[in-house]
């Protein structure tokens, strides 16, 4: 009797137990794909990939819910769950590793995470995915947002989520969060973060669902910042004011050699002469900095310069397929170009520029921006480089699923794409070129996943009604000219800002994102209504920019800011890219290049596309771009073996050091002039700075031993000087 009595109290027990639990209802949305995400079930190299892992298969991230609950509860006849024994299922044995899995231990046993799943499988696995009952999920919060910390101090964030229904519930321990530079902070499970032994700014990302948020934390340096460079700008308002906050002395202001050169360089490509830089260095004039940036801009040497970095984006080069080259391009080619060069200097404003380019149709004889259509061909390639190249936006991921890292879904990607639906090409009498025409028809997409049919609507933004008689790419070019896109001023003044200080205020400058936030956010939003109200003016941003302070700082660190690499504390130096150390080395040589279909004394930076690559072997070594994709990062900016020994030993050099009639020819054979005199000039064309005594003496007195020994050897030794002036790393670097 005893016995049945027990055995009757364990029943009802139970049935207490699985009441208790029906009326805590576990929602699949909201509690269990989370759960799956954070545990890395669903990730890329696991059951998330495309071909899924072992037989089992899981939306990437878990960002379709409906297809994740199918995989789970109905293929394989629901043999991974047993809700009349939960602890059975075997969704639960391979998570705690009862069973051999190849993901290994994910879940701890008795943890939240594991009651909730085995509650959600003895409550009979519920859906809630077409519930409208369910909460949604509207956004997620992380406290705090921001903090000052110390080396070595932790943090414990907490993760709130914010649903339709007015509630909010704390998703921390079910959240993605991690640091974006995994060598200034580390975070554990529960989102404790700890701050490491290096200064500097660590960014935390928290993901719960398709919602993201950043806990910011800033870990300064401590030492006292005074004696701060003049402020010429807003530009200096900010960049001075975090290096305060972080406790980094910058740099000071660089000398006028310096700047003479790295602002020539910067903006107008190339070298200046020996003549400009002994005019500059000999001027008193207060606001001499100002007026040569003024000079610059109005020169054609801008308009060269800037025409060549954004050819290399638009892909302006030969062939409709990677690694060939169809020379019946060549005259759309050159004339796009051209387009570029004669827009930039006329400083065309930024809006018009891109409306040109994305509404363009017709023939390239009247219309050379129709050539970028040439190269992005695809719905998929004009969605991805409009947003790359305008919005600063990588919306690649977004083409499969939703994006990882950021608030872009496939409906997002695919209703921006539906802008280009209407386009078409026919074929013209120029070989190999086509007329870019507007189809009559409603501009729409259909989904691959769900047939539904997706009318054009730009990023974060209510789709308008367009008809049949609209052109849906100007109502896109309309968005991203309207002074109120949150991604069209910003993206250009951070592409821009990277071209001058070697890394943008969002780095990559093409990848901005919530997940991905700029070390200076104030600054970024200055420029971008600066640049906006400017009526979207790039000389007068490249002015304001060139004229701060904060870009005109010595590249010589001190003892607080040796290891800066985004407080932009001193000026990073960096390598000359390839098209200008070409025309650099040429300069210092007294040599030239020679290129198909231009005319002697073409420059490096003058040359339309990458074909000349080929044959400039020089420009390969050096990284120069093939322009098969809207991204920078095609520019190889590294150091290689190659590249010491192309300046070693190489024929193309050793041609240019000998070249008749170049320097060592002309210098060697020149007896009115001191030798003194003449390394001056090789000095300032090739540092924009005069020769010091000691380096002056070292290369007059080998020059002098050379010739003692045999008079034919100082062409030989004025080749050895000029070599050994462009192998230094004063001139191969802009600092």
């Amino acid at each position: 009797m005893l016995l049945l009595r027990f055995i009757a109290l364990l029943v009802l027990s139970a049935a207490i137990v699985h009441a208790d639990e029906r009326l805590k209802p576990v929602s699949f949305v909201n509690d269990i794909v989370p759960i799956l995400t954070k545990a890395g079930c669903n990730g890329g190299a696991c059951h998330g990939k495309s071909t899924g892992q072992n037989g089992f298969k899981l939306s990437i991230f878990g960002f379709e819910p409906a297809e994740d609950y199918e995989h789970l509860v109905i293929e394989g006849r629901g043999r991974r769950l047993m809700p009349s024994a939960p602890e059975q299922s075997l969704l639960l044995r391979k998570a705690v590793a009862a069973v051999p899995h190849t993901g290994g231990f994910r879940i701890t046993p008795k943890s939240e995470a594991y009651e909730a799943l085995r509650q959600w499988i003895a409550q009979g696995v519920p859906s809630d995915v077409d519930d409208p009952k369910r909460p949604a999920l509207q956004r997620i919060a992380v406290e705090p947002p921001l903090r000052l910390m110390k080396r070595g101090e932790s943090q414990q964030l907490k993760v709130v989520a914010y649903f339709n229904d007015g509630s909010s519930k704390d998703v921390t321990r079910m959240s993605i969060i991690e640091p974006n530079d995994k060598a200034l902070a580390k975070v554990n499970d529960d989102g404790l973060v700890t701050m490491l032994n290096l200064p500097g700014d660590v960014s935390v990302m928290t993901r719960y669902q398709d919602k993201m948020a950043v806990f910011r934390a800033t870990i300064p340096v401590g030492a006292a910042v005074k004696d701060l460079p003049p402020t010429a700008n807003y530009i200096d308002q900010h960049i001075f004011a975090k290096l305060k906050e972080v406790g980094m002395p910058p740099s000071p202001l660089c000398d006028d050699a310096s700047f003479i050169r790295r602002a020539t360089l910067d903006i107008a490509g190339r070298l200046p002469s020996a003549a400009e830089s002994t005019a500059f260095l000999s001027d008193t004039a207060a606001d001499k900095r100002t007026k040569w940036i003024d000079t610059l801009l109005a020169g054609t040497d801008y308009a060269d310069h800037f025409a060549n970095y954004w050819s290399a984006l638009l892909r302006n080069r030969r062939g409709d397929i990677d690694k060939t080259r169809d020379d019946s391009h060549i005259w759309g080619n050159f004339g796009f170009h051209g387009w570029i060069r004669d827009s930039l200097y006329a400083n065309k404003p930024f809006d018009q520029f891109v409306r040109e380019i994305i509404t363009s149709s017709g023939e390239l004889a009247d219309c050379p921006p129709v050539a970028w259509y040439r190269q992005v061909r695809t719905p998929q390639q004009q969605t991805e480089d409009t947003a790359q190249l305008f919005l600063g936006v990588r919306m690649q991921c977004a083409q499969c699923h939703h994006h990882p890292y950021e608030r872009w879904s496939q409906r997002d990607y695919q209703a921006l794409g539906a802008y280009f639906s209407q386009m078409d090409r026919q074929p013209t009498n120029r070989l190999a070129e086509e007329r870019i025409v507007t189809k009559r028809v409603m501009a729409e997409t259909i989904s691959k996943k769900t047939g539904e049919k997706i009318t054009p609507s730009a990023l974060g933004t209510e789709a308008k009604g367009l008809t049949v008689d609209d052109d849906a790419r100007f109502a896109l070019a309309d968005w991203l000219a309207d002074k109120k896109n949150p991604f069209f001023a910003k993206a250009l003044v951070n592409r821009y800002w990277k071209h001058f200080f070697s890394r943008g205020l969002v780095d990559p400058e093409d990848d901005m994102r919530d997940t991905n936030p700029p070390s200076h956010p104030e600054l970024l939003d200055a420029l971008a209504r600066d640049f906006a109200a400017s009526g979207f003016d790039l000389k007068k941003l490249v002015r304001t920019i060139a004229c701060s302070s904060a870009y005109q700082l010595s590249s010589t660190p001190n003892d607080s800011n040796a290891d800066d690499h985004h407080y932009f504390s001193r000026y990073y130096a960096r390598r000359l890219t390839a098209e200008v150390m070409l025309d650099a080395v040429n300069a210092v040589t007294g040599s030239s290049s020679n290129w198909a279909n231009h005319p002697a004394g073409t420059r490096a930076v003058q040359l339309p596309d990458d074909s000349y690559n080929k044959g400039a072997y020089f420009l390969q070594v050096f990284g120069r771009p093939d322009s098969s994709s809207a991204c920078t990062c095609e520019r190889q900016m590294t150091a290689s073996l190659s590249q010491s020994l192309m300046l070693a030993n190489s024929d193309d050099v050793q041609n240019k050091l000998g070249t008749p009639h170049g320097i060592a020819d002309v210098f060697s054979t020149d007896t009115k002039r001191s030798d003194q005199d003449k390394i001056n000039d090789v000095y300032l064309t090739a540092y924009a700075r005069r020769a010091t005594a000691d380096e002056s003496k070292l290369a007059t007195d080998y020059i002098a031993r050379k010739a003692s020994a045999d008079p034919s050897a100082k062409r030989t030794a004025w080749e050895d000087i000029l070599w050994a002036v462009m192998s230094s790393k004063e001139f191969l670097f802009n600092h």
